[in-house]
């Protein structure tokens, strides 16, 4: 999940941030990283829960950088009653345990806008600071709406638009995500039957996340979920994870479909990268599939959704309102890649449907 410094500063000036971490030391690095450039002004510190609402009444700040486990309230319940009461950007930093990575997926699923992990030593300052400034300046321009919000159930999707045609079988859901996609993931994902048609998903996330993330979402859904490893046919009822550090494609192999992994480099800058997923789609799988791009900043997976569109898939993306960043939707609907744009539950009611009509033998 990545920022852009075009979000920062402005004729309001810096972006206005509270620190919340229990360790001085931290506070100090933290402040510092943010500092650096003169586009965030940390405008108070706090090192528990208490002292955290306080100076949020009192500063008003446009974000807050969460440490996940404090003495007392940790970070997840006090968001939990921050989204309640007061929504507003939050970044959570996390630890390296495996721990600090539950907890951080449990917010980024109650609204937090992005997480980061801890360095962990001196050669790591220097990246850690970039990409927390990135977050930063990102979340000071998400929308942040509490669970509720986003949660609420779409019931029946709307008609299907003008222009193209669903696949009357979708063989193959492909999915990807950056800022604000682990909740949109889930909101789409809980809506499908357990017998849905292979998922393969990408959404930006550090290496450290990604299969406790798809370990979470087998808890929860009724399909198998799972972190990629490299060479699984696609089956029914089960959703592929790209790992965080190796970008995912897939591959036809005679009738059947298959995840390969690799260790090129960022495709603008992400790694893994949206469109080099829905590139492969698009070649392996064409007018069988079915795309997905959700919230994010920047623009990747707008290319591989065109690319997807031109062979003859069916291309959905997230609708503008419900976006926490409507970055990579707002590029695939300037390139003409997005048949429609649904919100999140509207997006799994869809696929539902299609998947309903298709057992049925209705037309779509």
């Amino acid at each position: 999940m990545t920022g852009d410094s075009s979000l920062a500063g402005g004729p309001a000036g810096p972006v206005r941030a509270i620190v919340v971490d229990d360790s001085r030391l931290m506070r100090r690095m933290l402040v510092s990283a943010l500092e650096a450039e003169g586009t965030i002004k940390v405008v108070a510190e706090a090192a528990d829960a208490a002292e955290a609402r306080a100076l949020i009444r009192e500063h008003d700040p446009q974000v807050i950088t969460l440490d996940v486990e404090m003495p007392g309230m940790n970070g997840l319940e006090f968001l939990r009653r921050l989204m309640a009461l007061r929504p507003m950007p939050v970044v959570m930093v996390s630890t390296l345990t495996g721990q600090g990575a539950d907890i951080s997926l449990g917010a980024l699923e109650l609204g937090a806008v992005d997480a980061i992990l801890k360095p962990s030593g001196r050669p790591a300052l220097a990246p850690f600071a970039r990409r927390l400034r990135r977050l930063v300046l990102t979340a000071s321009g998400a929308r942040v709406r509490p669970p509720s919000a986003t949660g609420a159930d779409a019931g029946a999707a709307a008609p299907l638009p003008e222009g193209g045609r669903p696949p009357s079988r979708p063989g193959l859901l492909a999915m990807g995500a950056s800022t604000g996609g682990v909740a949109a993931l889930t909101e789409v994902l809980r809506r499908l039957p357990a017998d849905a048609p292979p998922v393969v998903l990408a959404q930006h996330m550090p290496a450290a996340f990604t299969a406790r993330f798809a370990a979470r979402l087998d808890k929860l859904l009724p399909l198998r979920v799972t972190e990629a490893r490299g060479g699984e046919v696609l089956e029914p009822g089960t959703v592929l994870v790209a790992p965080g550090d190796r970008h995912l494609r897939v591959r036809s192999d005679g009738a059947a479909l298959v995840a390969l992994l690799e260790e090129s480099g960022p495709i603008s800058g992400h790694r893994p990268s949206v469109d080099v997923l829905f590139h492969s789609v698009a070649t392996a799988a064409g007018p069988t599939a079915v795309g997905v791009l959700l919230t994010g900043m920047g623009r990747d997976g707008a290319a591989g959704m065109h690319a997807m569109r031109t062979a003859g898939a069916w291309c959905i993306g997230q609708s503008e309102d419900s976006c926490v960043v409507y970055g990579m939707p707002r590029a695939a609907r300037a390139l003409g890649s997005c048949h429609e744009e649904l919100d999140p539950p509207a997006i799994g009611a869809r696929i539902s449907g299609l998947l309903r009509r298709a057992g049925s033998s209705a037309p779509v």
